[in-house]
């Protein structure tokens, strides 16, 4: 998640500000190719004009820590689909990069 930020001009001071004004979720995914699915499906919806939308939900659980934590990203739009890759000597893999509009805990790590 990062912050879309404006400067401010404060009087009395030298130095300006930043003030927050939005802000804009992105990441990326990435899965190991074993079947063809994905891109069938996303690719038929894209093709038909739609903007498929999903819900991500990531788990971090260390045996380590005090616990899990659990989050889900709403409203994911992923940015580009991969339709084949050729490079040899390499386990099929696919770096999907996405944008969200929202996101909640459900699980979080505390002492």
């Amino acid at each position: 998640m990062s912050y879309d930020k404006e400067n401010v001009a404060l009087c009395g001071q030298m130095a300006g500000d930043k003030k927050v004004m939005g802000i804009s979720g992105t990441g990326s995914l990435r899965m190991h190719k074993a079947t063809s699915r994905m891109g069938q499906l996303l690719g038929k919806q894209i093709r038909a004009g739609k903007d498929p939308r999903f819900t991500i939900l990531s788990k971090l659980a260390d045996p380590d820590a005090y616990g899990a934590e659990r989050v889900a990203l709403y409203n994911v739009s992923f940015d580009d689909l991969t339709l084949a890759d050729w490079e040899a000597k390499s386990v099929g893999k696919v770096e999907v990069p996405f944008t969200f509009t929202d996101f909640e805990y459900l699980d979080m790590v505390t002492v």
